[in-house]
C-alpha cells in the first residue's frame, strides 16, 4: 500500500510506496497555511488507511474465496469491498459529517476511510487541496486496477511486495521466461513480478531440477532437496512439500495459491482447514513415537510446529525464495554427482539439462 506522511519542514503531503529495491516518494501536496499539525497529520493518516483498504482487495481478491454470487459470503463481501471504488470520490467530496444524532458510519473500510479523509478536507476547506487528494487517490485506484491486469508498471510496482493468493498468466510466463534465462533465479523475479506468479514459474523450474539432480543422484524427485540440505543448509520444507505435491499430480499454479491462501488466513487470524492441522500434529507424534524420540526432542519438535508453512507477513516473497533456494540445492546435488572439476561448467550443463526437463514439463504448470 502507499504510506503518506507530513513533511513539517516544507508543510507538504508526501506518498511514499514500496519498489522491491527500496521506496519510492511523491510530493503530493504543499498544505494551505491554515492546516495545523493535527490536521495534516490526520490527513496523512486516513489516506494511509485509505490505500490500505483499497490494496486488501488486491491482496483478498473474491476470487480466492468462492463464489461471490451467494449472498453475505466472503466472497460476496469481498467482491462488494471491490465495487465500492466508484463511490470512493463521492465520499471524499461530501463525507458524512457530525450531526445532532450522531455520525453516519460506513460498514465498508474503503467507503469509511474515504469518509474520513473528506471530513478533514472538509475541516481545511481548501479546495485546490480536496481537487488534489481526488486526483491522488485515483492514482491510487488506477495502480490497484493495473496490478490486477498483471501490469505492475509505475505505482503498480508495489505489488511485488504483496502476497495475492491468484496469479496472472501474463506474469507468470515472465517469470517462467526469466528463469530459462537463468535457472538460478535473476533478481528480476523480486523487482519486476507479482511474487506469487513468479512462485508458480519458480515451482516449475525446481521440479524440473529436481527431476535432473534426483537422476544424476538417483533419487526419488522429492528427496532432492532434503539429500542436498546434507551438503548445505537449506530450506527444505516447502520446496519438499511443493515437490511431492506436483509430483502427485497437481499443478504448480494450484499448489502455489493454495499454500499463499493458507498463509493469508492465518494472518488475517484464521486456523485454515484446522482438521489438517490436527493430522499434522498427530504425525508429528506418530513419528516421535516410531523413532522413539525422547520427552525433550519431542517438545522441540512441536514446538517448531507451525500452522503456515510460509512467513504469513509475506508468504509469497517468502515462498519465492524458499524455491529459488530449493533450486540452488539441485545445482548442490547435481555437482557434487557429476565428474566436472569446473564448477562454472557445471552450472552450465546443469541450467542446459534443466531447459529440457522443464520444456517437457509445461504441462504441469
Amino acid at each position: 500500500m502507499t504510506r503518506y506522511a507530513f513533511d513539517a519542514d516544507r508543510n507538504a503531503l508526501v506518498a511514499t510506496w514500496a519498489t522491491g529495491r527500496g521506496d519510492l516518494a511523491q510530493t503530493v501536496a504543499v498544505l494551505p497555511a491554515q492546516a495545523n499539525r493535527d490536521q495534516a497529520t490526520d490527513l496523512a493518516s486516513n489516506l494511509t488507511m485509505l490505500s490500505r483498504f483499497q490494496w486488501r482487495t488486491y491482496t483478498h481478491p473474491a476470487s480466492a474465496a468462492g463464489d461471490s454470487d451467494v449472498p453475505h459470503s466472503e466472497a460476496w463481501r469481498r467482491a462488494d469491498e471491490r465495487r465500492n471504488f466508484k463511490d470512493v470520490e463521492a465520499s471524499i467530496r461530501k463525507p458524512n459529517l457530525p450531526t445532532d444524532e450522531g455520525l453516519l458510519v460506513s460498514y465498508s473500510g474503503v467507503v469509511e476511510s474515504a469518509h474520513c479523509v473528506g471530513r478533514i478536507l472538509y475541516q481545511l476547506d481548501d479546495t485546490a487541496l480536496l481537487e488534489t487528494v481526488v486526483a491522488e487517490v485515483s492514482c491510487e485506484q488506477i495502480a490497484i486496477e493495473s496490478a490486477e491486469r498483471g501490469d505492475l508498471s509505475g505505482r503498480a510496482r508495489q505489488a511485488v511486495e504483496l502476497s495475492r493468493p491468484d496469479v496472472s498468466p501474463a506474469q507468470v510466463q515472465a517469470a517462467y521466461d526469466l528463469l530459462k534465462a537463468d535457472p538460478l533465479g535473476p533478481i528480476a523475479l523480486f523487482t519486476e513480478l507479482d511474487p506469487a506468479s513468479a512462485s508458480v514459474a519458480a515451482a516449475h523450474w525446481l521440479h524440473a531440477a529436481a527431476e535432473v539432480a534426483g537422476g544424476v543422484a538417483d533419487l526419488a524427485t522429492a528427496a532432492v532437496v532434503v539429500e542436498a540440505d546434507e551438503i548445505e543448509a537449506l530450506q527444505v520444507e516447502t520446496p519438499t512439500h511443493i515437490l511431492e505435491r506436483v509430483g502427485a499430480g497437481e499443478s504448480a499454479t494450484d499448489v502455489v495459491v493454495d499454500l499463499i491462501a493458507e498463509a493469508t488466513a492465518v494472518n488475517d487470524g484464521r486456523i485454515p482447514s484446522p482438521w489438517e492441522l490436527v493430522a499434522r500434529l498427530a504425525e508429528i507424534e506418530a513419528q516421535a513415537y516410531k523413532f522413539n524420540v525422547d520427552p525433550e526432542a519431542r517438545e522441540s519438535l512441536i514446538a517448531g510446529f507451525r500452522i503456515s508453512r510460509l512467513d504469513p507477513s509475506r508468504p509469497a516473497l517468502d515462498l519465492l525464495e524458499d524455491l529459488l533456494d530449493g533450486i540452488r540445492g539441485c545445482l548442490l546435488l547435481y555437482v557434487a554427482h557429476t565428474d566436472l572439476d569446473d564448477p562454472d561448467q557445471a552450472e552450465k550443463e546443469f541450467a542446459a539439462e534443466v531447459r529440457v526437463a522443464a520444456t517437457e514439463l509445461e504441462d504441469m504448470l
